[in-house]
Parts: structure tokens; sequence; C-alpha cells
């Protein structure tokens, strides 16, 4: 098959609506944003053997493609609205992007989202998307706007995938559902824009992320005892010890994190009660520079080292 030919097989799959007044099959889409709101744009790319494996399901691989972006705008409390996507592949394998492309759209139809653009061409498998989406600059939440004293809390629960991950084979299919098809928080974030003084979505470890989500001289207080668990990572992990420094440095989860007043607790409850999500507070900021573990005991974790980075020779 072409790259033509798939590049068709591609746009008709693909939504459209009113504000793509130009979509696949020209140099460049248009789109139309409305009236009063901010662009928001975000970019990643996966990687063969860093993101994800060859023997998984081509659906899988496109949901998470997907996903970890539209867990980017979630973070910012904007409704995604656009997407484009480069495609790499080994070859013409019209199975395999069949597949890609259930994961891929489902996703993008369940949050209304247009594909209007992207690129084709052949060489070792490599996946690029950048979503494009719109929010009320007045509502956009941002790192680095927390005040000492307030809540840390994050939506869901934490260390599934990176179970996953260190179980491999023995992981069980809940756990390896996490880590290959994560839910971005969509709704959650946009829920929670009045009441959070700061947000990030966890991808890289919830340690790695809290440092960028506070602000410089920040530091933070976290109990353990409170980091919000799946049943499924308690029955595969019940040994505390070994199920703790993967929520806290595993990554993946695609949750997210935020610090709100005391007095706006009420409220992002409430928020997060009517979409059936979960949020737990496990720590509260403070101006003392360090973030600091606190074990059931009082007693202090010594720290694992930090989330995921790209280039840690480690």
């Amino acid at each position: 098959m072409s790259e033509f030919a798939l590049i068709e097989r591609i746009r008709a799959r693909a939504r459209t609506d009113k504000s793509v007044l130009l979509g696949i099959g020209d140099d460049a889409a248009v789109i139309q944003p409305a009236p009063g709101l901010a662009l928001v744009a975000t970019t990643d790319s996966l990687v063969l053997d860093r993101h994800f494996r060859s023997d998984w399901p081509a659906a899988d691989i496109g949901h998470l493609a997907a996903a970890v972006n539209f867990s980017d705008l979630a973070a910012m409390a904007a409704r995604p609205r656009w997407a484009l996507l480069a495609l790499t592949l080994p070859d013409a394998d019209q199975a395999w992007l069949d597949g890609f492309l259930e994961g891929f759209l489902s996703l993008c139809h369940q949050f209304d989202t247009c594909l209007v653009g992207g690129n084709l061409s052949s060489g070792p498998l490599n996946i690029g998307v950048q979503l494009l989406g719109e929010v009320e600059p007045g509502r956009m939440t941002r790192r680095g706007r927390a005040s000492p004293g307030d809540w840390l809390a994050v939506t869901g629960t934490l260390g599934d995938a990176a179970a996953a991950l260190a179980l491999g084979e023995k992981a069980s299919v809940g756990l390896r559902q996490r880590l290959h098809r994560p839910t971005p928080r969509v709704a959650a974030g946009q829920a929670l824009a009045e009441q959070a003084s700061a947000m990030i979505d966890v991808s890289d470890g919830l340690l790695a992320d809290l440092v960028h989500l506070l602000a410089p001289g920040q530091g933070a207080e976290l109990k353990l005892a409170d980091l919000p668990c799946s049943d499924v990572l308690e029955q595969a992990m019940p040994d505390l010890d070994t199920r703790w420094p993967l929520q806290l440095t595993g990554g993946n989860d695609y949750e997210l994190l935020l610090t709100l007043a005391p007095s706006r607790l009420t409220e992002a409850e409430a928020a997060c009660a009517d979409l059936g999500l979960p949020i737990t507070v496990f720590g509260r900021v403070n101006s003392g520079g360090a973030i600091e573990c606190r074990q059931a005991d009082g007693s202090l974790l010594e720290m694992p080292r930090g989330g995921w980075d790209h280039f840690d020779p480690r």
C-alpha cells in the first residue's frame, strides 16, 4: 500500500467538525478556535522500547500515544480540540495501522477531538503526537502557584503502571491495563480548575513531578500511609516497603497531582465525586525547601531516587 493510500485510510476514519476549516489532505490544517479562548498546545513522542514494546497490541499503543497528550491538557484544565499525528513506520502494515487507529481515534472521539493532519514516513517505528486545546485564560491551571499550607492531593490511585513494569509477565490484567491504557483525567482537570492552586499530571513519578509542581524554595511533607492504592496493587504488593517506592517514583500513572487551599478541599472532593473519581489528600506544602516522606510511625523514609529522566545514565 502506498503512502497516499495509507493517508486516505487514516482520513476516512478521522472525524471532523465546523472548527476544522481544512483538515487532512492539504499541506497544513486550518482550524478556528472559539472566540475569547486561549490555545493550549502540547506534544509527545513515543519511542519503541522506551515507552512501549513491539509485542503490545497496536490498539494499546495508539491509546497510549493519545492518552499521554490528553493528560497534559487535563493538567491545564483545557478542553482538547485538535490532534496532529506523525507516524514513522517500518512498512505499510495495514492491520497494525488499523489497530493503532482504533486505539488512537477512539480516545480522540471520546474527547470530541478531531485528527486534522500529520505526517507519514518510512523508517524505525516512532510516534509523534501534537494536541491542541482551548481554555478560558482565567481558568488555566499552572505549576508553581501553590502556597505554604496548601494540601497536596491526587486523583485516582498511584503505582499500578510501575508495578506492571516491575512484575512483567507476572503482572495481573488490571495492572497491565493501567500501563497500556491509562485514563487521562480530562474532565477532572476542568472540574478542578476553580479549586486547584497548581496542577500537573503524574507522568515521570510522584516525587519528580512534585518538584516541578512546587515553586522554587518550597517543600512538602508527605504521609506515605495516605498514598492512594488500588485493590489490584495491594493484592500484588502487600508489603509497603516494596510498594511505596513504586508509588513515589514509578511514573506512568497519568493522574492529576494538585495543590489546594484547605478552604477549597470540600469543593474539590465534591467535583471529583460528581465524576465518580476519588481524590486523596496525602501531604502539605511548606516553605522548608525539602520533600519529606513520613511513615505511619512518624519516622522519615529514606528518599528513593526520583522519577523518570530520559537522559539519566542509570
